[in-house]
């Protein structure tokens, strides 16, 4: 059955005296039960830091940890029905597919038909009924990592935890194990925590997403939330890719018939209730290229992605970065205009980089 993770005020300091590093400042996440949360955030952030935390392999120097209600905190690993999914996938070598995936359970001592049942109902959730005699050397990075799941799940946990395990993949392995990954909570609705410093991992996979910087929770949310209504600057630009377009200016008029001036142009947008000095957010395919637009630049560079393609334009206030069809003519020295959609863009605080609502 599914488990809720309750986390408060957790703090982690390591070492003393005066040498004392604050790697998790005052985290409080609630995870309701068969929730997928994502931990994203660049490296030193603290993000693996926490996990270990609710897993037991580190314990919090302050705040309270709960597993379906229980405290947990000082409760060894072994005693809080938890299974964790690490970067490497640590498999027996000399053990096939099948006692990889039984091993926790021949460990609890479960009668032989009953092992070989459960392992057969993983193998099969995770495709690889065909795999069970071989051993992992025998198999390739995505079939190991299958296994590794498969060895977690096999204990019917209550919470799964997940360690940046794509990062030894390939890309075109990794787009196939995150589909994977998502299938297998789908089916097995157990309450999962996925920690990643890839950003379209956490799109992708959660169904929500707190975003941390140097051990302090920056934003939490579904991936529509992050995405369309980033609480700062931060996650503004380190969720997508390529990253929100940031112009600093002044709204000249505020309200929502209002213009906001900057180095190079205007734009007659819906602005902030309060004038004053703001930076506008827009993503990239909510800027448009057209000719007579009164916000100007030149084309610097044109990325083909084969969908998509990027066109970085010069401006009087920093590089924009727009999304336009895969057939766009654009090149290097063109002159264009740039128009941006009224509808789709986020205002932040000069000083603070927090958004402005």
């Amino acid at each position: 059955m599914a488990a809720s993770l309750h986390i408060a005020g957790i703090r982690k300091v390591f070492g003393k005296g005066d040498k004392t590093v604050e790697v998790l400042k005052k985290i409080d996440i609630e995870v309701a039960p068969g929730e997928f949360l994502i931990l994203v955030g660049p490296s030193g952030c603290g993000k693996s830091t926490l996990l270990n935390i609710i897993a037991g392999l580190e314990e919090p120097s302050e705040g309270e940890l709960r597993i379906a209600g229980k405290n947990v905190v000082g409760v060894a690993p072994a005693q809080r029905d938890i299974a964790m999914v690490f970067q490497s996938y640590a498999l027996y070598p000399t053990m096939s597919v099948a006692d990889n995936i039984g091993f926790a359970l021949e460990m609890r001592k479960v009668p032989v038909e009953q092992r070989k049942k459960r392992i057969g109902e993983v193998a099969a959730m995770l495709q690889i009924e065909h795999l069970l005699d071989r051993r992992p050397a025998q198999l390739s990075g995505g079939q190991r990592q299958r296994v590794a799941m498969g060895r977690a799940l096999a204990r019917d946990p209550q919470l799964f935890l997940f360690d940046e395990p794509l990062s030894n993949l390939d890309a075109k392995l990794r787009v196939e194990m995150r589909a994977e990954i998502k299938r297998l909570h789908q089916v097995s609705g157990i309450t999962s925590v996925y920690v990643t410093h890839d950003q379209i991992e956490a799109m992708t996979l959660g169904s929500r997403i707190a975003v941390m910087k140097d051990g302090i929770l920056q934003q939490i949310g579904t991936p529509d939330d992050i995405y369309n209504r980033p609480a700062n600057t931060y996650v503004a630009t380190f969720i997508g890719s390529p990253t929100m377009n940031l112009i600093k200016g002044h709204v000249d008029v505020a309200g929502p018939q209002g213009r906001f001036v900057f180095n190079g142009s205007t734009l007659e947008i819906p602005c902030p209730s309060v004038a004053g000095d703001a930076t506008i957010g827009v993503r990239p395919e909510h800027v448009a290229l057209v000719p007579d637009a009164t916000w100007r630049g030149e084309v610097s560079v044109v990325e083909p992605t084969g969908a998509d393609t990027y066109v970085v334009v010069k401006t009087a206030s920093g590089d924009v970065t727009v999304r336009t069809s895969a057939n766009a003519h654009w090149k290097a020295g063109d002159q264009v205009g740039l128009q941006v959609s009224t509808e789709h863009t986020s205002w932040f605080n000069v000083q603070t980089g927090v958004r402005i609502e």
